[in-house]
């Protein structure tokens, strides 16, 4: 009698985390990114962190237009990806007015370009541009006009970091204390516990930088880092609530642990034009 080989169970996949991350690939990619923004806002040659936030919009708007594309609209990508790196290259060279006219330029780009094809659907497809142009590079232009000052690393640092301490904060104390969901029907794993980490995180977070990097009182920080709080939050809730529309988990892959650019972009964006009006206010 002849017995057969008995083949092994197959080790099961490994389950993400919690909080639904791989998280050494999360950060790994995190460091990576933040040495990336570091290495270029602080180089003799500043310039090359708007090259940094060019490359990341021009992706971040490709992942929009894609998924975009899924629910039937067909936003034109060239015009928006030339007159996105338009937006922000003026931003950090000319100054908002300019930013707001390469925006305006942008549309007008937009329309002409549709025009070329057949008339169906033309205002689906132009509305669908016009968010993507608003949504994307326009946001992302302020990020420019924060580099443009001579202080402006430390503008730069103080905006990206505390955004970053308000995901961290809220990730950590969502995994350890989450059990109230704070918009089940959007984002599941997103708690009230872990908004507040997010909360106290940025407090602390806006109160030293605003002491260290610029000179001025605590307090300012304080409401610095509770206004971030609830940009980054908003925007990380509008981003899921756009792509549960359209039946999506990420809006790419390109990030390990993270999905797409926009998943990463999602907080930093609507935060941006907020983060420049209060460090305009504040630091001056």
């Amino acid at each position: 009698m002849t017995t057969s080989a008995v083949t092994p169970p197959a080790d099961p996949p490994k389950a993400p985390g919690r909080a639904g991350r791989d998280l050494p690939a999360a950060i790994a990619v995190g460091l990576a990114l933040g040495a990336a923004i570091l290495g270029s806002v602080y180089s003799p040659y500043r310039w090359t962190f708007i090259l940094v936030v060019v490359a990341a919009i021009l992706l971040g708007t490709s992942e929009v237009v894609r998924a975009l594309r899924t629910l039937g609209a067909q936003p034109p990508l060239v015009p928006l990806l030339v007159g996105g790196a338009a937006m922000v290259s003026v931003a950090y060279r000319y100054g908002p007015d300019d930013l707001f006219l390469a925006f305006v330029l942008t549309v007008l780009g937009v329309v002409v370009w549709r025009l070329a094809d057949p008339v169906e659907g033309v205002l689906r497809d132009v509305t669908a541009a016009v968010f993507t142009a608003a949504y994307v590079p326009f946001l992302a232009g302020f990020a420019a006009l924060m580099t443009a000052p001579s202080d402006g690393p430390r503008r730069i640092t103080a905006f990206i970091a505390t955004v970053v301490c308000s995901d961290v904060g809220g990730y950590v104390a969502g995994v350890l204390f989450g059990k109230h969901p704070m918009a089940p029907s959007v984002s599941p794993k997103k708690s009230w516990e872990g908004f507040a980490g997010s909360l106290l995180a940025c407090a602390a977070a806006g109160a030293v930088f605003f002491v260290t990097l610029f000179h001025v009182a605590w307090w300012q920080g304080v409401i610095y880092g509770l206004c971030v709080v609830l940009s980054a939050t908003l925007g990380d809730l509008g981003e899921s609530m756009i792509k549960r529309d359209i039946g999506i988990k990420d809006m790419g892959t390109l990030l390990p642990g993270h999905g797409g650019v926009m998943d990463r972009l999602d907080s930093l964006l609507p935060t941006a034009p907020l983060a420049w009006l209060l460090l305009l206010a504040f630091v001056g």
